[in-house]
């Protein structure tokens, strides 16, 4: 199978809010979309070893904020480069929440929607949440961003290559670690999901 035919596929960039009793933790994430009208409801793709899974578990509800394209990688990075088990993302911030107590983003997103889990589907590597939405709220007027915009425009070139030799790759999400001298350009992390753009060398010493 050639990977790089999904890399076709269409994705949003959203920051995921969860919480469960006083534990509240954001995340970001490339898949949700609606998936039906009458009710209106959502599906949600949330890495299974994340934190933020573990909360929607836990406490049912979620927030979507729809993060728009002048969000800056500093944001990205905060709240999709570290995991909630090590630090608390939302210290010293002062996030709005929805009825229900979960944070979303108030600023960098031009829209968000307010969530209860209706369903959950084990698929692997992730969980898929259905929710039903029962909130939506415009935040501003600036355009949705695409994963492929942030791949283009957001993120960070790589830095050139030195003069050592790479002997592995490592995930900049996870940390898995690829060992071997060239990463395939279709390789897909076994843990996190996330393509070769985003594997850093390891260099030997």
């Amino acid at each position: 199978m050639d990977n790089k035919a999904l890399y076709s596929l269409s994705y949003g960039v959203f920051m995921v809010g969860s919480k469960s009793g006083e534990k509240k933790n954001g995340c970001i994430t490339n898949t949700c979309i609606q998936v039906a009208n009458s009710p209106t409801r959502v599906g949600l793709s949330v890495i299974k070893t994340n934190y933020t899974c573990d909360l929607i578990k836990e406490g049912g509800y979620f927030t979507v904020s729809i993060l728009d394209n002048k969000v800056s990688f500093e944001t990205l990075k905060h709240f999709g480069m570290q995991s909630g088990r090590d630090v608390n993302k939302l210290e010293g911030m002062s996030l709005p929440e929805d009825e229900n107590g979960v944070p979303y983003l108030g600023w960098s997103a031009c829209a968000m929607l307010s969530c209860k889990v209706v369903e959950s589907h084990d698929l692997g590597s992730h969980v898929f949440f259905i929710a039903e939405v029962l909130d939506a709220k415009v935040l501003n007027e600036n355009e949705p961003l695409t994963y492929d915009y942030y791949q283009s425009n957001i993120k960070p070139k790589r830095p050139a290559v030195n003069d050592k030799k790479a002997v592995a790759w490592k995930c900049r999400i996870c940390g898995y670690v690829y060992e071997g001298e060239k990463l395939p350009a279709d390789f897909v992390c076994p843990i996190c999901g996330h393509d070769a753009s985003d594997f850093e060398p390891v260099y030997e010493k």
